[in-house]
């Protein structure tokens, strides 16, 4: 029997601890038809079949499952160890795979990721954008960024960008021809846009002031689950939307829209990037932390 490569055992590892060729390949940075050729071949060398194979699922058989056991603490011991390497030489290597939302992914790129680039040219850094929420590390993330009320308490949190508000917005238009609006309660006599959340649900608008809180299930006939479409139908005085500011910020300042609700809409907790705390920390998501509380500071925010 040939001996496998390291190469083919993480393919193998990867494939079986996620259970997709699509998510394994995208990991390892290799298309899904290179990683199958490579899974067969390895089958084939050690004479045992390691993966169940369907049309819509990929299990490890018992073989599999075993050989996954032993590998796990082998390979995770030997990225350790490669990391050391890293470390002992004073720079910071690998590839970082996060997770975010395609605004929060922009907010990395104009303060983050060149400052991190310039400093760390040996750190490959890989964004993955998407609407839902994910679990990191069944996907393969090393780390994910979305608004802190939404990251698993299990994880390890580091605030981003300062608070941010949800805004209530809507053309002068509309208003005009619209019912008063004073109070929260008032928006069950309007037209709502509505907001699809990427887990099917409809978002419910939060409102605070002195201390009162409300949950409104705003009424009306749009749904939409795209912030930029939800502030054009807004601008098109379809009605009012309930928006991150960032999404309305440049209808804002042009007049197309204005806000309404004001003073029922408080800052609240903005973004973080998260990581699981249990887990050794790779140098390349150590210096990309290290480099996030630097643009923090600079920009006059207090990082945890």
């Amino acid at each position: 029997m040939a001996r496998p490569s390291l190469r083919d055992l993480e393919a193998f590892a990867a494939v079986a601890t996620h259970r997709h060729f699509g998510r394994a390949a995208a990991i390892l940075g290799i298309s899904r038809s290179a990683l199958s050729h490579t899974l067969i071949g390895l089958e084939r060398s050690l004479g045992v079949r390691l993966l169940h194979r369907t049309t819509r699922s990929v299990s490890p058989t018992d073989a599999g499952a075993q050989l996954l056991d032993r590998l796990h603490p082998i390979l995770h011991d030997l990225d350790k160890a490669l990391d050391g390497l890293a470390v002992a030489r004073g720079e910071p290597a690998g590839r970082l795979r996060i997770n975010a939302t395609s605004r929060a992914a922009l907010l990395l790129l104009e303060r983050v990721v060149p400052r991190l680039l310039a400093r760390h040219p040996a750190v490959e850094l890989d964004i993955v954008t998407e609407g839902r929420l994910v679990d990191i590390v069944a996907e393969g993330f090393d780390a994910g960024l979305r608004l802190l009320d939404a990251v698993p308490q299990d994880m390890v949190a580091v605030p981003f960008g300062g608070d941010i508000r949800f805004v209530a917005v809507a053309s002068p238009d509309y208003l005009a021809a619209a019912p008063p609006l004073s109070t929260p309660d008032d928006l069950r006599q309007h037209r709502c846009i509505r907001q699809r959340l990427p887990s099917g649900k409809r978002y419910r608008w939060e409102f605070s002031l002195h201390g009162e809180e409300l949950t409104i299930d705003a009424p009306g006939a749009l749904t939409l689950d795209d912030g930029d479409l939800m502030v054009a139908a807004a601008q098109q005085g379809l009605g009012i939307a309930y928006i991150a500011e960032p999404f309305a910020a440049d209808a804002l300042e042009a007049g197309t829209l204005v806000r309404v609700l004001d003073a029922w809409c408080p800052p609240s907790p903005g973004l973080a990037l998260y990581y699981p705390g249990n887990r050794h920390l790779p140098s390349a998501l150590r210096a990309f932390i290290d480099v996030l509380k630097g643009c923090e500071r600079d920009a006059g925010y207090q990082p945890g």
